[in-house]
């Protein structure tokens, strides 16, 4: 008798190629439709901001999902108008969370509703599976912005048939992040992080992610290294004492990359397609942006690429302080990234002292990205931690080859090259200082002058693949983990 596909409701506050901020967004695109490919029933649900409503596209493609009676949901005595729509792509489907007061927003995060604008999310969920009669087996939550969903279904919605016998699994992609607010922001005798159902007052002093954490049935990050990682005072951003009671159920599983929608060979944003096999069209897209960003035309010369967030979690504040023996290097250096204006403002002072040595382009955009992929010789990500790091693995399929922090993921998906047995993926420091960095850069600058022995490291990192295969059954395994924990806890 065959076995029974799984049916998963994936909760994410970020889809591509809907919307967008970071990591997650990729994961809530890839891991589904690799889940679908498995075999599973899979449906996303994600809110509908406003610039979605605003693609002519997309408009083409969403459709309303009609309701036998009107739904609406109470927060502080305020009643929120709730409809959904969906779009059908990769076999499955995504459901959107409509309400065009809550979510008008331009940008996805940072405003002084955001508390409401999520709780509301959260409630809408449960709204939303018994609506369209999905029951599902595990509930999927990602970060803090749907980390309420497991303190619901165990403070309330557990007395309900239609959800008595549903899992829950939280992802980590950040710990640092908790909350509508910065944690550590509020006052601590305004701070709310309890044991039972969420209050609807004050609702942005609520610590989500902490709630998150205590009730579902299993967590994982997203690598073994920070799941070891969080549970000690260093890394556990005040959460690590509830993390170490959760050890048992704590997992830690890499994201993978998907390369049908990740490769130069099929990049529509890259100036050249190329391969492994043709790396002598990636030099094209070197010149390329050089000329379009106004670097100097210097084939020979390595080409640095960062397509990161500018912030201090990246390691920038690093980069500010080697910033003046770098110039004095024989490099270029291409930065694609939005973040602090601290960092964003230095970047481009230096750059306009130096526009044919530094350039930045702010904020993101996935073209500029995949060019400064495709260009760059080596890529740069000194992250102070890192959760996964997706970005260094890209760069590898792009034939850039990184400079990574030892720490996180990175470490369990880097390790250091050595030019006399040619093993290795790219130039790893162990310490978090600024000597590190500057001795890592200094090392792939010395092996990049050796072009016989680069383009064979090029080449082969190219091959190397970190698919989503492997991933997507690891989750699967820790969704019927999830499933059997709850069933154990009703005996």
């Amino acid at each position: 008798m065959p076995k029974r596909s799984l049916k998963i409701a994936f909760i994410s506050s970020e889809v591509v190629p809907y919307s967008r901020t970071g990591g997650l967004a990729d994961v809530s695109r890839d891991l589904p439709n690799k889940l679908t490919e498995l075999k599973q029933e899979v449906i996303v649900i994600t809110p509908f901001y406003s610039f979605i409503r605003k693609d002519k596209e997309l408009k083409k493609e969403i459709q309303d999902v009609v309701l036998s009676e009107k739904i609406e949901i109470e927060i502080n005595k305020k009643r929120h108008s709730c409809k959904f729509k969906k779009i059908i792509r990769n076999g499955h489907a995504c459901y959107f969370v409509k309400n065009d007061k809550l979510f008008n927003h331009t940008k996805l995060y940072g405003y002084p509703n955001d508390g409401e604008g999520f709780l509301f999310f959260n409630l809408a969920v449960f709204k939303l599976l018994e609506s369209i009669n999905f029951v599902p087996d595990v509930i999927h939550c990602n970060d803090w912005q749907s980390a309420l969903i497991p303190n619901y279904l165990k403070c309330q919605f557990y007395k309900d048939p239609f959800f008595e016998n549903t899992a829950t699994l939280l992802t980590i992609h950040n710990l640092t992040f908790q909350g509508p607010k910065n944690w550590w922001e509020i006052k601590k005798e305004k701070q709310n992080d309890g044991k039972d159902l969420p209050p609807t007052k004050r609702i942005n002093n609520l610590n989500f992610l902490k709630r998150g954490i205590r009730y579902a049935d299993v967590i994982n990050t997203v690598s073994e290294r920070y799941a070891q990682e969080i549970v000690t005072p260093e890394f556990g951003q005040g959460l690590d004492k509830l993390l170490r009671q959760k050890e048992d159920n704590l997992y830690g599983i890499i994201n993978g990359i998907d390369y049908k929608i990740v490769n130069p060979k099929f990049d529509e944003n890259i100036y050249v397609n190329y391969d492994w096999d043709r790396l002598d069209l990636k030099k094209k897209n070197k010149t390329e942006l050089q000329k379009e960003i106004g670097l100097a035309h210097k084939p020979n010369t390595p080409l640095i690429g960062i397509v990161s967030r500018l912030t201090e979690q990246k390691g920038i504040d690093l980069i500010q302080e080697i910033i003046a023996h770098l110039l004095n290097l024989d490099l270029q250096l291409a930065i694609v990234g939005t973040g602090e204006k601290e960092y964003k403002d230095f970047f481009k002072k230096i750059a306009a002292k130096h526009p044919k040595k530094i350039a930045i382009i702010t904020p993101f955009s996935e073209k500029m990205g995949s060019r400064v992929y495709a260009a760059s010789d080596i890529f740069l990500m000194p992250s102070s931690f890192e959760p996964c790091g997706i970005s260094p693995l890209i760069s590898l399929r792009y034939g850039s080859i990184p400079i990574v922090h030892e720490t996180g993921g990175l470490s369990e998906t880097f390790t250091d090259f050595n030019p006399k047995t040619r093993e290795g993926n790219g130039f790893v420091f162990k310490r978090y200082w600024k000597e590190d960095l500057l001795i890592a850069i200094i090392r792939a600058l010395e092996n990049y002058k050796n072009p016989k022995l680069w383009t064979d490291l090029t080449w082969k990192a190219m091959k190397l693949s970190y698919s989503w295969e492997l991933p997507a059954k690891k989750y699967l395994a820790l969704y019927k983990t999830a499933v059997k924990k709850l069933a154990a806890e009703k005996i």
